[in-house]
């Protein structure tokens, strides 16, 4: 087996919580026992508290959640998991049929998959993001494969948790509720009759409790720590020898390990390329900036992970690269005539041929999964031949 990356293994032990409680032998309730020293009356009260009781069944506790099993592709390992928001296999399945469902849209015309597409890369396909009412946001939309890596999410990190981003999204541009309206949308959400129960179960609601958006956030984040790309050709050591060349420049000649490092392909920092930058070296983007407010972190953008990177086409924050060859080649050529970029980045020589070799490298990390449709998931502006697939059974 030829030289690789490290890869660090670890395994994930979930906690999960027992809801409820055993009954204890005083709350059920014991037979009496002899008259107390206070007399006849006290003793008909005892016996009549104890013939109560007597009729009572024990409380059955609730039953353990089934803990989520990890089906993990080669090559990758169990993501962490936050304390407070524990995997079981029910949320897992709430947070699919919710990551599908439009009605969480502010106009019931988009839903999390709209923007996430098997065909287009679990990506959109677009230069930049579309939300409701044809609204073209900042950013071009990264991949959801392999999300629950980052240790910062959006292309400036603004967002420490998949939580967090959940929250972010649905309120912001890519569903538009807005924060005002979030607390509303979420407990119309849970009150639906298909998960009403379900809400109830896995956070441990009561009648008449409502379904906050930190529920709904915490359903969508199990789901999508799911979402693993692995058991690539890379990762089955089958790649072909155009391939493997490309490996061998990759992280020799190309350096592309310099920032393109572990098992996800990405150092999950934030660098200074050039990209969207006039002559002057001035964007309408301010990156990491916009985040941090820290002068030292303007134009920088998070390294995105290079795994089915040859299906999410158009490339970099701001999807201005509609080819991988010229992302590669913008990547390997280094800044021109630009002093104040990443010291990382530099021209690494390469020939047309160790750009192709290269390229050829990439479609060895492309995904072999693939999201699980559910319902019609047609979007005007955002295309794909699996948007409108009949109904897949959830998993």
């Amino acid at each position: 087996m030829h030289a690789r990356l490290s890869h660090l293994r670890s395994s994930l032990h979930l906690r999960t919580a027992l809801a409820g409680g055993l009954c204890t032998a005083l709350a059920c309730g014991e037979p009496g026992e002899a008259t107390p020293k206070g007399g006849k009356d006290d003793g008909k009260v005892a016996a009549k508290a104890g013939a109560k009781d007597e009729g009572k069944a024990p409380e059955a506790p609730a039953p353990e959640p089934e803990e989520y099993k990890w089906e993990l592709p080669q090559g990758m390992r169990a993501p962490d998991v936050p304390e407070d928001n524990p995997m079981t296999a029910a949320k897992v399945e709430l947070g699919h049929k919710l990551f599908m469902d439009k009605r969480l849209s502010v106009d019931g015309t988009r839903s999390c998959y709209s923007c996430h597409q098997n065909e287009l890369g679990n990506a959109d396909g677009r230069a930049k993001a579309l939300g409701p009412g044809d609204k073209e946001l900042p950013r071009n939309t990264p991949t959801i494969w392999n999300v629950a890596y980052h240790a910062g999410l959006y292309w400036d990190g603004r967002a420490a948790s998949l939580e967090k981003q959940a929250i972010g999204a649905w309120k912001g541009g890519n569903m538009g509720v807005g924060e005002d309206k979030l607390a509303a949308k979420a407990a119309e959400i849970g009150a639906l009759p298909e998960y009403k129960a379900e809400f109830a179960r896995e956070f441990a609601l009561k009648d008449g409790d409502p379904v906050l958006p930190e529920h709904v956030a915490k359903a969508l984040s199990a789901y999508e720590r799911t979402l693993l790309c692995g058991a690539t050709a890379w990762d089955k050591n089958s790649m072909n020898a155009a391939q493997q060349r490309g490996w061998e420049l990759f992280r020799g000649k190309g350096a592309c390990t310099t920032c393109h490092s572990g098992d996800n392909f990405s150092d999950g920092l934030f660098h200074k390329m050039g990209v969207g930058l006039s002559d002057a070296g001035e964007g309408p983007d301010k990156g990491r900036m916009d985040a941090s407010k820290a002068e030292a972190d303007m134009y920088k953008f998070r390294t995105p992970t290079l795994r089915n990177v040859t299906r999410t086409a158009p490339y970099f924050h701001d999807g201005s690269v509609a080819d991988l060859r010229a992302a590669v080649v913008t990547m390997a050529g280094g800044p021109k005539q630009r002093k104040d970029l990443d010291p990382n980045y530099a021209d690494r020589g390469l020939s047309d041929a160790e750009v192709d070799d290269l390229v050829a490298f990439l479609g060895a990390l492309e995904c072999p999964g693939s999201l699980a449709v559910i319902g019609d998931q047609a979007v005007p502006g955002i295309t794909s031949p699996l948007a409108a697939a009949p109904a897949a059974p959830a998993k």
